[in-house]
């Protein structure tokens, strides 16, 4: 009997680029599909057959990524999940991974990378890049009392949905309303992205925010 996967991505192109992938293997089979976290939450208890394993993509409208997989452990803790997403794997795959994801991929290495992933979870193992595993392995080893993290790294996972929102042009209250939080917990979270990437204008935090969302990195 095959393995049942459940994908949770913004894109339908990609969803259905999964289906074809995964559906062609004799061991593996998509049983279901979200377009947001909510969704997600809202279909996977639901879904027959049970998913094995949930593949998510981490920014999406609403509640991102990140979330979704903590909310999956506390109600499915045995779910395996494999996150594939367009950011840098060495800032996202260490965040994905203590919330409880097992492995993680860049989108553009789905086609070769993403069956390989899912079987080795499926088998009980983690799944992560060599590069990742290398940095891991440093931080986990000593190594990491030398790394000085840059100041996106010092966000916490929160500050960094709000970075990210911000930067997606969000208001202080459309931001609120995607993560279920009040305004004045928001802009607690703004004063403290400002002081942690040393931003000292509301103007300056929107254009550093905006240069992050498109992928262009903190200027």
């Amino acid at each position: 009997m095959p393995k049942h996967i459940f994908i949770v991505d913004d894109h339908p192109i990609m969803r259905k680029g999964y289906q074809a992938l995964l559906n062609r293997e004799p061991d593996l089979q998509v049983c279901g599909e979200a377009g947001t976290a909510e969704e997600a939450l809202d279909r996977i208890p639901r879904v027959t057959p049970p998913p094995d394993l949930v593949v998510v993509d981490l920014s999406m409208e609403g509640m991102s990524g990140i979330e979704l997989i903590k909310r999956l452990q506390s109600i499915r803790p045995d779910l395996p999940v494999l996150v594939v997403s367009m950011h840098d794997e060495m800032l996202y795959a260490e965040r994905a991974v203590r919330a409880g994801a097992r492995g993680y991929i860049m989108k553009k290495e789905v086609d070769t990378t993403v069956i390989r992933a899912i079987r080795k979870i499926l088998g009980g193992g983690f799944y992560l890049s060599e590069r990742m595993n290398n940095h891991l392995m440093f931080q986990y080893q000593g190594g990491g009392m030398q790394h000085r993290k840059s100041p996106i790294e010092r966000l916490s996972d929160r500050e960094l949905e709000v970075f990210e929102l911000i930067g997606r042009g969000f208001s202080t209250q459309e931001i609120a309303e995607a993560l279920h939080i009040s305004p004045k917990t928001v802009e607690t979270h703004r004063g403290r992205i400002k002081n942690k990437l040393a931003v000292h204008s509301s103007t300056e935090l929107l254009q550093r925010a905006v240069h992050w969302a498109q992928g262009v990195g903190l200027q």
